[in-house]
């Protein structure tokens, strides 16, 4: 089932994508992510920074659970969280 919410981009994502945020129209993380790397293709660079981001879905963590997995909701939230630096 496809459903429709907002993926937030945060830091190197952010820049990366040229927005702060943009909807989804996807079933789960992997279709929402595949569709965001389609939408951005002329921009190499996103690819290679969603490669190191995590992900966090309505606030919970996905961490090493497999994308395709990950259901969305409507009307959900997916925010990208590229590595920080710090301590």
């Amino acid at each position: 089932m496809t459903t429709t919410g907002t993926v937030r981009y945060w830091a190197a994502a952010k820049a990366a994508a040229g927005t702060a945020e943009e909807p989804y129209a996807a079933g789960t993380l992997a279709e929402a992510l595949d569709a965001a790397r389609a939408a951005h293709a002329a921009n190499p660079e996103f690819a290679r920074v969603l490669v190191r981001c995590s992900f966090l879905v309505n606030g919970i963590a996905v961490g090493t659970r497999d994308h395709a997995t990950v259901e969305l909701t409507q009307g959900g939230t997916v925010e990208v969280l590229p590595p920080f630096a710090g301590g």
